[in-house]
């Protein structure tokens, strides 16, 4: 378990900076360079996803059961994977409505995919990873809407979202989720999630 709380505090402390510290990463990039601080934030997320990867499967072998939940929220939990699945590829696709109506959408997806799993789990480890991951995702989103509502009223956009790019979001997303949820959860994580 401690070094699956030693790479959460490393990979969503290091993605944590703009809310909690975004003067200070403005300063430091500017006194070492985009590229200096890129790298740096780059080395400590890498290590911290080593250690939360490790630490997480590892804590899975020792199974602290917390709650055992009932079969239908493992069915809810797919079907927000399939909303997780959709945000995260939007966050990719210019222009489409999920982009521009909400805003941020991957850190909507993560938000949507913590919780989808803090549904189907019941062990402490899972607690711990997707539960830290919900409370990140919320604080990151409300952090970037408030920088979203300095910016918008700075310049006022008349970009409208296109509909071929809400298209191509859907069914990416929609065949992104079919890969996760047939192929590779099981291969990856050793769970198959309509098993």
């Amino acid at each position: 378990m401690t070094q699956l709380i030693l790479g959460l505090i490393l990979f969503l402390g290091a993605h944590s900076v703009r809310i909690w510290a975004d003067g200070w990463r403005n300063r430091t990039i500017e006194a070492y360079g985009d590229k200096a601080f890129k790298g740096v934030h780059a080395l400590v997320s890498l290590l911290g996803f080593y250690l939360l990867l490790v630490g997480y499967g590892e804590a899975r072998l020792e199974t602290v059961a917390l709650w055992n939940p009932p079969i239908f929220t493992k069915h809810i939990s797919i079907l927000l994977m399939l909303l997780s699945s959709i945000l995260l590829v939007a966050t990719y696709v210019p222009r489409n409505h999920f982009k521009m109506r909400l805003g941020h959408p991957m850190v909507l997806s993560v938000k949507v995919w913590a919780l989808s799993h803090l549904l189907a789990n019941g062990n402490l480890a899972d607690l711990v990873l997707f539960g830290s991951f919900l409370i990140w995702a919320v604080l990151n989103f409300r952090s970037a809407r408030a920088r979203d509502r300095v910016l918008l009223a700075e310049s006022e956009s008349t970009n409208l979202p296109k509909m071929f790019a809400t298209l191509i979001t859907l069914g990416g997303g929609m065949a992104l989720w079919a890969l996760i949820t047939f192929v590779l959860h099981a291969k990856f994580v050793g769970v198959a999630p309509m098993g």
